[in-house]
């Protein structure tokens, strides 16, 4: 193992507000010392310890790479024309996923591949260092396994979403899937997984059917998230934080007592402003989850039909401008929520023991990052040590 020291920053973010201040833990004209996938310290520059190789930031600022802990990448096709009929009008329903469906199923294990490098390669040269990916395209025994197979090519943390929707292939008998995803599908899915997940929506499924998947996935050893409360009002979030799911993502329609719930309970608040975005919805309201004390993690939801985006700054800047997140509170969320709604302590953070897992802005503070929207800040990405981009 060699030590790094990436020093004269002109702000670092740690997220431990034992090294710096408030919750960002935000140190200035600091340094790091990096030795081999690990932080080894964190400091003042003129206190940083001796190291192997040096770097100097130039007065940048540094953050902890990006955690997106919502993604939807094993896929195939496009969806223009729906997106162009939707911003000329026609609303987005649930039911637009089976175009998807087909491409993805017509697609080789060659393409499906090719298609999540693509896009990490994307995220990763925009900050992104962890990243979640879901099954949910196949909706077939053998292509949801070969998506998770594929998907855990690329990342460990992998989800099982067969029920994503009711595949096609049972439109007229839905609890015939269901049977199929709560058995045979999650048989085969099972071992290439670490969570599962389900649509609990108007046009997916009910909280009966969300509520029977999940419990099958739990005996299964697979950890609960669940998509809650994002077309509507529902049962989402509260069977969420019933069956301790590590997240409820989207918290579009929240009453008082979903509210409740969350700040009551473990699971996380995903919220994915890409979603609201492109499809015209309504924001999360942010405000409201952080003043009643939920944690809330922020991602992009990157998938082909409702949120084609695999930038997280751009998230961050649209939770700033419509969501009523601070920047300090955008980024802690799109770093730290992240890992929270994943269950890591590893990721999200720069403090001694932590993955060295990096961001180089250029720009003297983390705050461009919403005060600059649509500007490429993204200058240096380090991932376990190394830089990579």
């Amino acid at each position: 193992m060699t030590t790094t020291l990436i020093t004269n920053i002109g702000s670092l973010v740690t997220n431990d507000p034992a090294l710096g201040e408030g919750p960002l833990g935000l140190l200035q004209d600091a340094a790091l010392v990096l030795d081999g996938e690990t932080v080894a310290w964190a400091g003042p520059a003129t206190a940083a310890p001796a190291a192997d190789h040096a770097v100097d930031a130039a007065g940048r600022a540094v953050i902890p790479g990006f955690v997106d802990s919502h993604s939807h990448l094993v896929f195939a096709g496009d969806r223009t024309a729906e997106f162009n009929a939707r911003m000329s009008g026609q609303p987005y329903k649930a039911g637009g996923i089976r175009t998807t469906v087909a491409a993805t199923r017509a697609a080789s294990d060659a393409e499906l591949s090719a298609n999540v490098a693509r896009y990490l390669r994307e995220a990763l040269a925009q900050g992104t260092t962890t990243f979640e990916t879901k099954s949910g395209y196949g909706l077939t025994v053998e292509d949801e396994a070969r998506a998770l197979r594929i998907a855990a090519e690329h990342t460990d943390e992998v989800t099982y979403l067969g029920a994503h929707i009711v595949s096609p292939d049972y439109a007229d008998d839905p609890a015939a899937y269901v049977d199929l995803v709560t058995g045979e599908m999650l048989d085969a899915c099972a071992p290439h997984a670490r969570w599962v997940d389900v649509f609990c929506e108007k046009g997916a499924f009910d909280g009966d059917q969300a509520r029977a998947i999940l419990t099958a996935g739990k005996a299964k050893g697979l950890h609960p998230r669940v998509h809650a409360n994002q077309l509507s009002y529902g049962p989402g979030v509260q069977l969420a934080v019933e069956l301790d799911a590590a997240s409820a993502d989207h918290c579009t329609h929240l009453t008082d007592a979903d509210v409740d719930a969350l700040a009551s309970g473990n699971t996380v608040a995903t919220l994915l402003p890409g979603a609201e975005f492109s499809t015209r919805a309504e924001w999360p309201n942010a405000r409201r989850l952080l003043d009643a004390g939920v944690t809330v993690a922020l991602s992009t939801d990157c998938n082909p039909g409702s949120s084609f985006t695999s930038s997280v700054p751009f998230c961050i800047a649209l939770a700033v401008r419509d969501m009523g997140m601070t920047p300090d509170e955008a980024l802690w969320s799109a770093t730290a929520g992240g890992a929270a709604a994943l269950r890591r302590t590893d990721v999200g953070r720069l403090a001694p023991g932590a993955r060295a897992d990096l961001t180089v802005l250029d720009a003297p503070s983390h705050v461009h990052l919403a005060y600059r929207p649509g500007v490429p800040l993204v200058t240096e990405v380090w991932r376990k040590g190394v830089r990579t981009v």
